[in-house]
């Protein structure tokens, strides 16, 4: 059986710099499979002009500092970018990295960032989600070393566009997030390696079943793709102390605590309450969670985690 493969990532808002590198250090100390941070201009909970850093400029900082884990953003958002740029940059951290990146992607969905900072948000997701489509599609060929030309009418212009050098992977990874059922999915079933999903673990075996049927009719085998769900987790001696620890992080991070509470987030308890619960992900044939952790990064959540969590979800699966 699989065991459980565990990431983390590092909410980018409400911390200094020294906060932010001595937890990525520690997270790779710990044993964690991936790192990962947010790609936003604004802090996305509580206050939007609280601080916040810029998550490609993190990453090769993050590379310099870990030997390990692999790296990326959860997730870049395509709207940003060009994705020729994006393609070169990534290159680059894996390089910087010794073949760690991982190019996280998606469509994008923060309104008020993009206008502020006079980036084009288009007229809704759904032209966002065929912007990232056209958009891992050109990545894809980059990273592979092929040429790119855009076709006629599309929302980007490449002409003979090529890279070197390549990623040192043979086969640098991209990551998709999001749960649409139409456009993501069907783009995660075209291009993606990873797949970011979130929800109950009923939520995200349904959605499943939608990925493996647009794999199916684009001729991809779907067990190509990695499953990775993305949680929230307290980890202390009881489901009490833990919603106390949650509480104090989100008012750290200026957040009301109500705002914070989804039907599938936090997950807040003791050990053995959370493995029985990160159990029904792994069953659910998500083998990969992704535990966002919000400033200013709870080393017991981080050591109990992999120290205390993952073992017991492992010996469950054996």
């Amino acid at each position: 059986m699989t065991d459980l493969r565990l990431g983390i990532n590092l909410w980018s808002q409400a911390a200094t710099w020294p906060e932010v590198l001595a937890a990525a250090r520690r997270v790779d100390a710990l044993g964690y499979d991936s790192l990962w941070t947010w790609d936003h201009l604004y802090a996305i909970f509580g206050d939007p002009y609280q601080p916040i850093f810029e998550g490609p400029g993190m990453l090769p900082a993050w590379a310099m500092a870990t030997e390990r884990v692999r790296l990326g953003l959860m997730v870049g958002a395509n709207t940003f970018r060009n994705p020729g740029l994006v393609a070169k940059q990534v290159a680059t951290l894996d390089h910087v990295s010794g073949g760690r990146a991982i190019l996280g992607l998606g469509g994008a969905w923060m309104e008020p960032e993009h206008t502020a900072h006079g980036i084009p948000f288009g007229t809704g997701p759904g032209q966002r989600l065929d912007w990232l489509d056209e958009a891992v599609a050109a990545i894809r060929a980059l990273l592979d070393g092929g040429t790119v030309t855009s076709p006629e009418g599309g929302r980007y212009a490449f002409r003979e566009l090529r890279h070197a050098p390549l990623p040192v992977q043979e086969h640098l990874p991209i990551l998709i997030g999001g749960n649409g059922r139409t456009k993501t999915l069907r783009t995660i079933a075209r291009y993606a390696d990873m797949w970011n999903g979130f929800g109950t673990p009923d939520e995200v075996r349904e959605l499943d079943g939608v990925l493996r049927a647009h794999c199916a009719s684009v001729g991809r085998d779907e067990r190509e793709v990695e499953r990775t769900a993305n949680l929230w987790i307290s980890i202390r001696d009881t489901e009490a102390a833990a919603r106390d620890a949650w509480a104090a992080w989100m008012e750290h991070n200026r957040t009301p605590l109500e705002d914070s509470l989804e039907p599938s987030r936090p997950l807040l308890g003791p050990p053995g309450a959370i493995a029985a619960r990160l159990r029904e992900y792994v069953d659910a044939g998500f083998s990969t969670v992704i535990v966002e952790v919000p400033a200013p990064y709870d080393v017991e959540t981080l050591e109990r985690l992999i120290g205390e969590v993952k073992p017991l979800v492992d010996a469950g699966r054996a």
